[in-house]
């Protein structure tokens, strides 16, 4: 899942980004109102953390923006005015969720949860594929019953590779939807992650090609095991 995070308090932003890390999403981070509708407009996100107060421009007009050109993205508003009217305002301008500052990390990470499953209802909030077992309410990985302890990226592969099934995904594709744009890697990165986590399912007892190599277009879970 990939998320993008518009605050402008580096104290803030530091621990959620943190946060949101350990639990394998894949984080972009915008300090301003206008690199934050920027980024939503040009890349495809899962979910938008979005504070009110920010420079250049505000989060409200910029969720208001949002919902005009008719970009659904999953929205999460952060604000420190805790009124009814502000909550109002912010769910009107079409944010998903309200959270008010101060809050817990744990709160925050279970409200974006909760809007994933939303977002998403025709998903199980278990992923399976054969013996392969993912449940993303606990971040754990199973092949057969035996647990597989993957790195944030490999996790978020595997992920991936769930949510799509049979569908074919390229490097290009994969490098979108798991890597910040500012720590966007070579695709020959992907390969190198692929190998590393096909090497700890095959240590399972999986089989090596339980992730195909479509020639020429990509990878995907392999339909014919």
């Amino acid at each position: 899942m990939k998320l993008l995070l518009v605050e402008d308090d580096q104290r803030i932003t530091k621990t959620l980004a943190e946060a949101m890390t350990s639990k394998n999403y894949a984080v972009e981070i915008a300090t301003d109102g206008e690199t934050g509708l920027d980024l939503a407009q040009t890349f495809t996100y899962n979910l938008i953390v979005l504070d009110v107060m920010l420079p250049k421009l505000d989060g409200i007009t910029l969720c208001q923006r949002l919902r005009q050109t008719g970009n659904k993205t999953l929205i999460l508003m952060l604000t420190a005015k805790d009124t009814s009217l502000d909550k109002v305002i912010g769910l009107d301008a079409g944010a998903d969720d309200y959270l008010i500052k101060p809050f817990d990390v744990p709160e925050l990470l279970a409200r974006i949860r909760a809007l994933l499953r939303r977002g998403n209802p025709s998903l199980s909030p278990i992923l399976e594929w054969e013996h392969l077992y993912l449940d993303p309410s606990q971040c754990e990985v199973r092949y057969k019953q035996q647990k597989l302890h993957l790195t944030p990226k490999e996790y978020s592969l595997l992920e991936l590779f769930l949510h799509n099934g049979e569908r074919v995904l390229s490097r290009d594709a994969i490098l979108q939807q798991i890597w910040s744009f500012e720590s966007m890697p070579e695709e020959q990165t992907v390969k190198v992650h692929l190998q590393t986590l096909r090497k700890k399912l095959k240590e399972k007892g999986a089989p090596h090609n339980l992730i195909e190599n479509v020639y020429g277009l990509g990878y995907r879970l392999n339909p014919n095991l």
